[in-house]
């Protein structure tokens, strides 16, 4: 996915530059203004003692622009950044990090709507994937799917345990025909490289939260253990 973080694009040069606006008796910016920074970003709304504060919108000069509350000259309060790469995050901020409840809508048209720490997703969210339809409800941690979740497609869904974005542990396949598959999921080590031609080739990484094919332990009548492939 496109977690593309707003300190890259918050490089905001010096203070020197065009001003216009109110100003407090030390001369410092105070009040309602506009300032045009030599790098190309400007800023219009609310200052108090030389910094932004308050209500204001920062535009880049890539494209990129802020939409909130400041709190000396940081992003803290309720805000929307519209990134470049036409994703939009719009909730809570915290010194200039997505943190608390926000939606983060990405440039594949995917929805997370959720908690943030720290800019990555944590906590309790959804992840909505418009392609496919599927849907993700639980727990997050650090960016990724973790611990208790339900990750439900068109006719069937799993329930259980996720850990790096991955069914792990105990859970539960339901299918819309009524049968259930009950077992400790648990991943299958694979090669990451590819040979061809000679060459070594590592798959990239996805951009966006896909589990990867995990294998489900069932026990059988007879006690055995029987390994099932389940893909997601």
């Amino acid at each position: 996915m496109s977690d593309v973080g707003s300190e890259e694009f918050e490089e905001e040069g010096s203070k020197l530059g065009e001003y216009e606006g109110d100003r407090n008796e030390a001369g410092e910016r105070h009040g309602v203004g506009k300032a045009v920074l030599p790098n190309g970003d400007n800023y219009q709304g609310q200052y108090e003692c030389g910094k932004r504060h308050g209500q204001g919108t920062y535009r880049f000069k890539n494209g990129a622009r802020y939409v909130g509350d400041y709190s000396q000259n940081m992003k803290h309060g309720q805000g929307t950044f519209y990134y470049p790469d036409g994703s939009k995050y719009e909730g809570s901020w915290v010194e200039d990090l997505r943190q608390g409840h926000g939606i983060y809508t990405y440039p594949n048209g995917d929805v997370y709507d959720g908690e943030w720490l720290q800019h990555m997703r944590h906590g309790q969210g959804t992840y909505q994937y418009r392609d496919s339809g599927s849907k993700y409800k639980g727990s997050w941690a650090h960016g990724n799917m973790d611990a208790a979740g339900e990750y439900v497609h068109s006719n069937h869904r799993y329930d259980g345990n996720f850990a790096n974005n991955n069914p792990y542990g105990p859970g539960k396949y339901v299918f819309d025909i009524g049968c259930e598959q009950h077992g400790e999921y648990r991943q299958i080590e694979q090669p990451a490289d590819t040979e061809e031609n000679g060459k070594s080739s590592k798959a990239q990484k996805s951009r966006y939260p896909h589990p990867r094919k995990t294998y489900v332990t069932l026990g059988s009548s007879r006690g055995a253990e029987e390994v099932l492939p389940l893909c997601l």
